[in-house]
């Protein structure tokens, strides 16, 4: 199906600075075959120059906060102006809005992506009784909600949302892209200065409490000289993590290299993939993570891998990801099992089958599946209390 064919399909999400729900969409909008247009609440941000590189329209609505009322009657507009067959809604406040107005624009085909409903909090944010009850309120607005993991589908499960209205469809991976290239490690290592026999313990992500990213910074106190730590990522715990470096003694070892696309898209710098390859390990730390792209990253660049959460391993058999291993505890148990795992001979840099489970082309496939099923039965009319357009 070439990309002018077919329905015409708004994706809504709240922000476009670079998160793994953002790059995710990007990554994704880059392998459906059918025309998509892009809104952003908030935050244009990087991600949104990507996707403007790649053709995608993206308007950016301007919307000053979750109260802020105003976007609503923008947002219905653009809708009906832009004749638009399906909405897509990605990440809570677009997904309350975004349902509410393709409703309101009579737009009967709304499909949402839950990547972000941890066990105790949603986009690191805790989870209140007024959070679930509003969540489940626009829930009902759609036609199908699409968990990334069958974790997250079994959470939906527990808060109400009927099984036949959820869908999974795992994030995507572009294999080719992290593919190992010994090449681009050299040339990695020495843009950063990091030495070529140096161990290089990776971390990939927002720098937020969530992450315990502070956990790694502690665990490599007790590691050798030679071992770095290189954490990709921008976020408000930065200056946080420098602190704690300095604090024990490793602030010379380690690095943190800001936000880093995982498509090109002509920043300056290496790309998450040359990051990637310059690492030995790639570590999670994170207690809550819904599918754990980082993860499944690390895997396609043929890293082993140590992790608090990740259901996008769990949800697999063990010889899915024989290099993947969960670390349950603080910077005393990561630093143990970065110790064992340095210990032992390094295997080759290939993806295991975990890694090609969750290759993008399939997941761009499912969704397409999912478009076509919502597209043919769409939700009903708007239920009691919420207006017609």
């Amino acid at each position: 199906m070439a990309r002018g064919d077919g329905p015409k399909i708004l994706h809504v999400i709240t922000g476009l600075n670079a998160g793994g729900a953002e790059q995710q969409l990007r990554l994704l909008l880059r392998h459906l075959p059918v025309r998509c247009d892009v809104v952003t609440l908030t935050d244009p941000g990087p991600v949104a120059d990507g996707l403007r590189a790649d053709g995608v329209r993206v308007v950016h609505l301007g919307m000053a906060g979750n109260r802020d009322l105003r976007a609503l009657p923008r947002l219905v507009r653009l809708i009906r102006d832009g004749g638009y067959d399906l909405v897509h809604t990605h990440l809570y406040r677009a997904c309350l809005y975004g349902r509410l107005a393709a409703r309101l624009a009579g737009v009967r085909a709304i499909v949402a992506t839950e990547h972000s409903l941890g066990e105790t909090q949603m986009e690191g944010r805790a989870l209140g009784v007024g959070v679930r009850a509003l969540y489940r309120a626009g829930e009902r607005l759609g036609s199908t909600t699409v968990a990334v993991s069958p974790t997250v589908a079994d959470r939906l499960g527990r808060w109400g949302v009927p099984a036949p209205r959820v869908e999974v469809v795992p994030n995507g991976v572009d294999l080719a892209r992290f593919r190992f290239d010994p090449a681009a490690r050299q040339r990695t290592r020495r843009r950063l200065g990091l030495p070529e026999d140096a161990y290089v313990v990776g971390g990939v992500g927002r720098l937020t409490p969530g992450k315990r990213f502070d956990v790694l910074v502690r665990a490599l106190a007790a590691l050798p000289e030679e071992c770095r730590l290189l954490l990709v990522g921008g976020g408000p715990e930065e200056h946080v993590l420098r602190r704690t470096a300095r604090e024990a003694g490793v602030a010379g070892r380690v690095l943190l290299t800001g936000e880093r696309p995982c498509v090109p898209d002509g920043s300056p710098g290496p790309d998450l993939p040359a990051l990637a390859a310059a690492m030995d390990v790639l570590v999670s730390p994170s207690p809550q993570e819904t599918f754990g792209l980082a993860v499944v990253e690390g895997l396609a660049s043929g890293l082993p891998v140590l992790y608090a959460s990740c259901p996008a391993v769990e949800d697999l058999p063990p010889r899915a990801a024989p290099a993947a291993r969960r670390v349950r505890g603080g910077a005393a148990e990561f630093a143990a099992a970065l110790t064992a795992l340095r210990a032992t001979a390094p295997g080759p840099r290939t993806p295991p089958d975990a890694a090609r489970h969750y290759c993008v082309t399939r997941s761009a496939a499912r969704l397409m599946d999912v478009y076509a099923t919502v597209l043919t039965h769409p939700s009903s009319p708007a239920p009691q209390g919420v207006p017609s357009a």
